[in-house]
């Protein structure tokens, strides 16, 4: 049984992963990296900023400056408010879901928070949106979900997860939820125990199979 659904923010509810590495491809356009948004995207999704610019840092041989990360963010709120929207079939599934829903992300909850009202998705969750800055830990590592899944009170194994990354995937499937792969593009070969959707119109399906004894 499900009585509890863990989104996954960005590549999941909201399509902001592109946004997020076209702010990135831009920043660092000034250092010569010459990296695409779809590159930077494939390589990097799901990691935390300050593990993916330590990398872009020792990779391209560079120092990036200290005000980087402000600047990056303002870049990103901006890509946000033109073209953030939600991603396919979110909206219809989560006007008609009756199932206690929460997000845990990796991004700091600001982000998290911005992306969700230019969305208009925020009213879906209201104050249950958790994120990996308030605990120190971040995916793989499973902490953030057994975090949720408290805060919510729900038992672990009555948590569904929809994650867009193999990151996600791996944390959740650590942390023994049920666990759904959003994956709209194909990028990702089949997991075991993991189903896999393209639309989140189809996440119902996967639920009730759940819910079948």
């Amino acid at each position: 049984m499900v009585e509890c659904i863990i989104f996954d923010c960005d590549g999941t509810l909201v399509d902001s992963e592109y946004h997020c590495n076209l702010g990135l491809e831009m920043m660092l356009r000034p250092y010569k990296v010459k990296s695409s948004a779809s590159a930077l995207m494939a390589k990097y999704r799901g990691e935390k900023l300050a593990n993916i610019l330590h990398s872009i840092e020792e990779e391209h041989n560079i120092v990036l400056e200290e005000h980087f990360v402000a600047e990056y963010r303002a870049l990103v709120n901006t890509l946000f408010e033109k073209e953030l929207n939600p991603c396919d079939g979110v909206i219809e599934f989560l006007n008609q879901n009756t199932i206690r829903s929460c997000v845990a992300s990796s991004g700091p909850t600001k982000k998290i928070n911005k992306a969700l009202e230019i969305t208009d998705l925020k009213k879906y969750f209201g104050e249950n949106i958790f994120s990996s800055y308030e605990i120190n830990s971040w995916k793989p590592e499973p902490d953030i979900f057994f975090y949720a899944a408290k805060k919510m009170g729900i038992p672990p194994n009555r948590c569904l997860v929809v994650e867009d990354s193999m990151k996600g995937i791996t944390a959740a499937l650590a942390a023994r939820m049920k666990t759904v792969l959003f994956d709209p593009t194909n990028l990702h070969q089949t997991v075991r125990d993991v189903s896999r959707i393209d639309s989140m119109r189809k996440l119902n399906t996967i639920i009730a199979s759940y819910d079948t004894p």
